[in-house]
């Protein structure tokens, strides 16, 4: 007893099918093998620890440019004023 309900198989069809199948395969093999590949890896992780870098190096001259100068000024006449009188204290102490 055949089925009769089945549908004639177009050949083209098949074979642009398996086609389509082979290809999606070989690029998920080639995603796996990316994704093991030592070298790669490596490579990768370099990428991403200079990616870090590079962004905190522009974070920290973002807020250094937000820096009031004249607070910056103010905080280096403090600390001469400090190591003068410090040294002029040691100086009389002698």
């Amino acid at each position: 007893m055949a089925d009769t309900d089945a549908k004639p198989v177009d050949q083209d069809a098949l074979v642009a099918d398996i086609d389509r199948t082979r290809t999606q395969l070989a690029r998920t093999i080639d995603a796996i093998s990316d994704r093991v590949n030592p070298k790669k890896n490596v490579a990768r992780a370099v990428e991403q620890a200079r990616q870090r870098a590079d962004r905190a190096v522009e974070q920290a001259r973002q807020r250094a440019s937000q820096v009031d100068p004249a607070l910056v000024g103010a905080a280096a006449a403090a600390v001469i004023l400090a190591v003068t009188a410090l040294v002029v204290w040691r100086h009389r102490k002698d």
